[in-house]
This record gives structure tokens, C-alpha cells and sequence, in this order.
């Protein structure tokens, strides 16, 4: 993950959805642990008294609320405080060990609610419904957001699965045509099916992580040592011959086939769905961007491009998952068109690239800025699609 002042961005965006600032205080037994300020509304959150100490009488005052939830059973528990009508969950207390308490924060409008505890190795107890009545007005109110469950995201990753299946032939035809070039002594046709390959490659970032090791051997950075792609990159594009790079493009193919042979075998995990589409352009801004994934060919610009359309790829089987969860979704989509737009100006009509050291101050600036913008919005999609229990 980048370390810019991106990571800034994305908590507050965070911050955003969950609304809500949590902390965590442990203790080794519960009487070790401080007492709640009198502001805060004291609640248990065991299985037996899961909510208790909330609204006793059923009702309560709309607007700010302060919680000091306790966890009164032997092990960790997670608590929901969750809109009994619409399921939307509004503040999310992850592991509360036992005799620990968190302290937080909301803001509530109109409506009936309840504490939904969460035990480690139990089914989840719900507490008592509590109605609350309206907010003061010009009260900021927190957002909710339906939780996503592991069941949830397995369909858009069977589907994203799918799709990556379907493109590892392509890619093995691609790259087979390097290696025929090669052999043929053929450097404009080398380096001309190269960027078509790797740029298909590039497209498939979301499965990278159920690729393993044989995904280092076809796209590792050049900096852990020329394997792969940048293998094959190196003696295309610095002055080599085309034969130079003939055995390292029939290791490509063979490294290829691994992975189709091995990847039906593979799972996509579900729980990486969303994060997936936020990586990718985080790794385009670390790496391409920042000049590490390039073995002389100056197709950085080519990638990232690529990198946007398997954003694209990764977010299109979650539409139906964030659509009502995200209300920035369309936002971010018109973000990732504009940047790719933006990259793709740098692109001649003969297909080649404008390498990134042939950009000026601003239109590397330019490029970054629209890269980022994107990231940030990629964030919530990360949060909304961090699996959680049903309620």
C-alpha cells in the first residue's frame, strides 16, 4: 500500500463510512478496566445480556450518543448497533476480548435499533429493539451500511474467476507469438507482441494473489532479479537482438502454461474481492508509476492503462454488492474512465507509448493527481467489501 498522503485520504474517507471513532481498551480482568465517563451510556454485550443498559425503557432521544460497551463473556466478541427495519448496521466494535470495553460514538436519527453481540464461536445474540426518536436538527447523522458476508461476495468472485480463465488462453497465444518472433530474429514483431502480451497480463491484477508463486515468475518486479515478462523486456528493448531474448520468452511460455495448468486448482478468495480493486491502483502509483516495474521498454504508461482496465474488470461482478451500500460508486467509475482517458492521450497512433521520462513536471503531476483521486475512492470499496458475520 502506498505510504503517501494517500493513506491520509483513505482513513478519512473511512472514517467516513464507519463514521464512528473506536477505542479499544484492554485489561486482564474487568475490574482492572477504568469507568466509563458519565456522558457515555454504559452497555453489556455478552450472549445473555447482549444491549442491556441501552434505552431499558425502550425508548431513547435521537442524535449523539456515547456507548462504553463491556464484554462480559470469557472470550473475544464482535457488536453491531444495527437499524432493526433496514439490517443497516451502524457502528461495527471489532474484537472486544473479554473484560475489555470500547468506547464510541454515533449519531442517530429516527427509527428502531439494537445491539447485536457477536461471540467468537456462537451464534450472535440481539439485544433488546430500542425506538429512537428524531435528531436535533442540523444533526451530521451516521451513515449505515448493510454488512457484506463471505456468502455475499462468492458469486462475484466465481464470476471474476470466470473471466480470468477465459483470457489465460489468450495470453498463452500472445505470448507464443514472442517467442516465434524471437526465434525468427524478428525485433519489431518481438516487441510489438510483447507490450500486446503484457499488457493482457496486466489486465488480470485482482487474481494475482491466487496466482502464487508462478505470477512472481511471469510478472515479479525487475528489482528481485529479471524473470518472466521483464526477462524477455530487457534484451527487446536496450539494444539487445531478438535471439538474445528467445530463451527467456520460451520460460515465459512455459511459466504461462504453469499457471494455466495450475489455476483451475486455485481459488480467487471472496474476502479479497474489494480489496483487490483497490490494489491495483495503489501497485500502479507505488510501483509503475514510481519507475520500478520497468525493464527498458519505457511502456510504464501502457500499464497503467492496463492496470485501469483490470480495475474495471475486478469492480464490474461487486456492482450489484456496492451499488446500494457505496453512493459514490458512480463517482468512481467516471474517476477510473477520466485517468484512463488522460493515460491513453500519451498513447501515438501507431501504438507506442510515451515512455514516463519523456513526461514533463506537470504531466507526470497531472498523471499522479488523477491515479490518487481514483485510489481514494477505491477505498470504501475495500471497507464495504471486508467481509463480516451476518448479524
Amino acid at each position: 500500500m502506498s505510504k503517501r498522503a494517500r493513506l491520509t485520504a483513505l482513513l478519512g474517507v473511512l472514517a467516513a463510512i464507519v463514521a464512528v471513532v473506536v477505542v479499544i481498551t484492554l485489561a486482564t480482568r474487568p475490574g482492572a478496566v477504568r469507568a466509563a465517563p458519565s456522558s457515555e451510556t454504559e452497555v453489556s454485550a455478552g450472549t445473555d445480556d447482549c444491549g442491556h443498559g441501552w434505552g431499558d425503557d425502550g425508548r431513547t432521544l435521537g442524535g449523539a450518543a456515547s456507548f462504553d460497551v463491556s464484554n462480559t463473556t470469557i472470550a473475544g466478541v464482535e457488536v453491531y448497533l444495527q437499524s432493526v427495519d433496514t439490517q443497516k448496521v451502524y457502528l461495527d466494535l471489532e474484537s472486544i476480548g473479554a473484560g475489555a470495553h470500547a468506547h464510541a460514538r454515533v449519531s442517530l436519527g429516527s427509527g428502531r435499533y439494537r445491539f447485536v453481540c457477536l461471540p467468537a464461536d456462537a451464534d450472535p445474540a440481539h439485544g433488546p429493539t430500542v425506538r429512537v426518536g428524531p435528531a436535533p436538527p442540523g444533526t451530521a447523522l451516521t451513515p449505515g451500511i448493510v454488512p457484506v458476508t463471505r456468502v455475499d461476495l462468492i458469486p462475484p468472485a466465481q464470476a471474476y474467476g470466470a473471466w480470468v480463465s477465459s483470457r489465460l488462453p489468450v495470453l498463452r497465444q500472445q505470448v507464443a507469438a514472442v517467442a516465434a518472433d524471437a526465434e525468427e530474429g524478428d525485433l519489431p514483431a518481438a516487441k510489438r507482441d510483447w507490450l500486446t502480451a503484457h499488457t493482457t497480463y496486466e489486465t488480470l491484477g485482482a487474481a494475482y494473489g491466487a496466482f502464487g508463486p508462478a505470477g512472481d515468475a511471469i510478472d515479479g518486479l525487475p528489482r528481485h532479479g529479471l524473470t518472466g515478462f521483464h526477462a524477455v523486456e530487457a534484451p527487446l528493448f536496450t539494444g539487445g537482438t531478438a535471439a538474445a531474448a528467445a530463451g527467456p520468452a520460451r520460460t515465459l511460455v512455459s511459466d504461462v502454461d504453469t499457471l494455466i495448468a495450475r489455476f483451475p486448482k486455485a481459488q480467487i478468495d471472496p474476502g479479497d474481492m474489494g480489496l483487490r480493486a483497490h490494489e491495483i491502483v495503489e501497485d500502479a502509483l507505488r510501483d509503475v508509476l514510481g519507475g520500478a516495474a520497468d525493464a527498458g521498454s519505457g511502456t510504464e504508461l501502457a500499464t497503467i492503462d492496463a492496470n485501469l482496465t483490470g480495475t474495471i474488470q475486478a469492480l464490474e461482478p461487486l456492482h450489484g454488492i456496492l451499488a446500494p451500500r457505496y453512493p459514490q460508486l458512480a463517482a468512481t467509475e467516471q474517476s477510473i474512465a477520466a485517468t484512463q482517458r488522460l493515460v491513453e492521450g500519451f498513447r501515438a497512433a501507431d501504438g507506442t507509448w510515451t515512455p514516463l521520462s519523456g513526461l514533463s513536471t506537470a504531466q507526470r503531476e497531472h498523471v499522479d493527481a488523477a491515479l490518487s483521486e481514483t485510489a481514494e475512492l477505491l477505498a470504501p470499496v475495500a471497507a464495504i467489501c471486508d467481509p463480516r458475520r451476518a448479524p
